[in-house]
């Protein structure tokens, strides 16, 4: 890495350390974010009494007539999360870092959570911004970051879901 390049590395971390100071977090509890925003996807820390996930939804606003357009990531920071309310099952194939393969599980395809804290990060890439701001409500995910949000508690409340490993599918060749 550039010397030039360390130092944009260094000031973004100092940064990072000023919002979690500024935002009166444990230091901890601002790791899933970093991890969401630096890395991507969900993650889940449970440690010290307290449970700490983030959950990423990607928002895409796309021009027809220009054809260009962006993606805001949106992550959302819970501190010591509770499911409300789950609706649906959807079937689908899924890799946990803490597995070899991936497996079919089921999740809920709707979810309400809630928390002693939530913060939502949004990642504006024409900006060149995260925005942060605290919400006082419950969230409601459907899809993708409904099935995140399932997963990571199951890490939270240490949990596992067994599901079907891939290798018990079977290959079928259909005609054109």
């Amino acid at each position: 890495m550039e010397s030039s390049e360390l130092k944009k590395l260094l000031k973004f971390s100092l940064q990072e350390k000023k919002i979690i100071k500024e935002l009166e977090l444990p230091e901890n509890a601002f790791l899933p974010l970093i991890f969401s925003i630096r890395f991507g996807g969900d993650w889940s820390l449970n440690k010290n009494s307290k449970k700490v996930m983030s959950i990423k939804e990607k928002l895409t606003q796309y021009d027809e007539e220009k054809k260009i357009g962006y993606t805001l990531e949106r992550v959302y920071l819970f501190l010591n999360p509770v499911i409300l309310a789950q609706e649906g099952i959807v079937y689908r194939l899924e890799k946990c870092s803490n597995k070899q393969e991936r497996e079919m599980v089921k999740r809920p395809y709707k979810v309400s959570v809630n928390a002693d804290y939530i913060l939502e990060a949004t990642l504006d890439p024409i900006e060149s911004e995260i925005r942060l701001k605290k919400i006082n409500n419950p969230l409601n995910f459907t899809g993708p970051s409904a099935y995140g949000v399932s997963h990571e508690m199951e890490h939270l409340e240490e949990k596992e879901t067994k599901g079907k490993p891939f290798w018990e599918f079977e290959y079928k060749i259909e005609d054109s």
